[in-house]
């Protein structure tokens, strides 16, 4: 009885992610153009999603990645890297700078956190997928594309609608000494008023551990919140650009420096939780000292007056160093983040 041979199981062929660049991005010079993303949706069934891209590049040296509007509610980070992208010069430049102001574009147009084509949060999408939706697409692009291209990575974040912080650089722990010794230095070169040491409450799934993993010196920030900026977190914000492209070299000179706070949340009792609905009363203010059982804020009743309010006492001693920013709060919504204070310079 003869057999018919079967073919061997193949792997199925990779995906590749449908965004591409509609400028060169190892040209030298300065170029602008958009990272296209293809999206069929009921506003436009063969658009594309354009997500502005700026390449500032001039002869050998270091490659600086910096994003903006990981969260389209943040708009500190837009800011200084729309401006960068208009006033920074190819002969000002020694290597290669990539600005993307908007990462998370779809979400920036609506003002909102996470996007409104698939709901998803970008900084907890990668590593993304390049036949996934949107936000996964956009996520695997930048990981598998634009990642390797970079020695170090700046990625902004302020509060956006629901948080209001005071204005940090953050720089992880890690398990290679070397390499967190190296973000470190980056957060502190960046030279906010405050420089966080910081363990996340749920890492998974985050541009930062992302870069991190891939060995990429990396810095985020937090420099205000509440869906707005200020003139003083944008100076800030430019500021730190500016400064961390001479920490790594792409730009000439020392970084500027002016007196900063090293603060500290890798303690996991800094962060309060909301244990309740109600409208918020903060009781201590951005910045100011905070003692262990401490009142720190107070959830009054909606559905009737009279009532004793919930009363929330901090569990840390240090500085507040972020509180919820609307007026009403949920069960489990972030309260407040108390930060420890490790050094003044």
């Amino acid at each position: 009885m003869s057999t018919i041979a079967m073919p061997a199981a193949q792997e199925p062929p990779a995906v590749a992610n449908p965004i591409f660049a509609t400028i060169p991005l190892e040209a030298e010079g300065k170029s602008h153009g958009f990272l296209r993303l293809p999206c069929s949706r009921d506003e436009s069934a063969w658009g594309v999603i354009q997500i502005p891209i700026t390449v500032i590049a001039n002869g050998p040296g270091p490659t600086a990645l910096l994003t903006g509007a990981n969260h389209g509610d943040e708009y500190e980070g837009p800011i200084a890297l729309q401006g960068l992208a208009h006033d920074l010069e190819p002969e000002a430049v020694t290597g290669r700078v990539i600005l993307v102001p908007y990462m998370n574009f779809p979400a920036f147009r609506a003002a909102r956190r996470t996007s409104p084509l698939d709901g998803m949060n970008l900084n907890r999408s990668f590593p993304g997928r390049p036949d996934g939706s949107a936000t996964e697409k956009i996520a695997d692009y930048f990981l598998r594309r634009l990642v390797p291209m970079a020695d170090a990575v700046l990625d902004y974040h302020s509060g956006g609608k629901s948080l209001d912080f005071i204005p940090f650089a953050a720089a992880h722990l890690q398990s290679d000494p070397d390499h967190e010794a190296a973000c470190i230095a980056a957060m502190r070169a960046f030279n906010a008023p405050y420089s966080m040491t910081l363990r996340e409450i749920d890492a998974v799934g985050m541009y930062d551990t992302a870069c991190e993993a891939a060995g990429k010196v990396f810095v985020s920030t937090e420099l205000g919140g509440g869906g707005s900026a200020t003139a003083r977190s944008a100076a800030i914000a430019r500021r730190g650009a500016e400064n961390f492209l001479r920490h790594v070299g792409v730009l000439a000179g020392a970084p500027e420096v002016a007196p900063s706070t090293d603060i500290d949340t890798t303690e996991g009792r800094c962060y309060h939780f909301a244990p309740c609905d109600g409208m918020l009363e903060m009781l201590v203010d951005l910045g100011e000292d905070v003692q262990t059982g401490q009142p720190v804020a107070r959830i009054w009743r909606l559905d009737c007056s009279g009532t004793a309010p919930e009363t929330v006492r901090a569990t840390h001693t240090g500085i507040l160093a972020a509180r919820h920013f609307p007026g009403l709060v949920g069960s489990g919504d972030c309260l407040a983040v108390v930060a420890s204070v490790v050094s003044r310079r």
